[in-house]
């Protein structure tokens, strides 16, 4: 029997747009665990601090052109189950963060 492939997705977000962020993932079918459990809305945060200058053709969301941004963010780990689940939570988050570039990772996770 074939599993379906795992993913993890990673993306960072201002703390304040973090529960906006991660209502829309789960809903796409991000965070939930395969088994008899029916884990759902599962990941993990941590704090730390975002930096980022935007350029001349840039409009960003917080922060100025050219000048150098520090934001408290978030940094969010979820799983998706399924090549079709981590694509549409990835246009979830796209969609629901309020960055013009959201900053995000997806691993193929791999079972040992």
């Amino acid at each position: 029997m074939s599993l379906p492939q795992r993913f993890k997705l990673v993306f960072f977000a201002p703390v304040a747009a973090m529960p906006t962020i991660k209502q829309a993932i789960f809903a796409a079918g991000a965070g939930r665990y395969p088994g008899p459990g029916a884990y759902t809305e599962c990941g993990f945060t941590t704090l730390g601090k975002g930096q980022f200058r935007p350029g001349d053709a840039a409009s960003p969301n917080i922060g100025k052109v050219g000048e150098l941004e520090e934001v408290d963010e978030h940094r969010f780990e979820t799983l998706c189950v399924g090549r079709d689940v981590v694509r549409d939570a990835v246009a979830a988050l796209k969609k629901a963060h309020p960055y013009e570039e959201p900053a995000y990772e997806v691993y193929k996770l791999e079972d040992y």
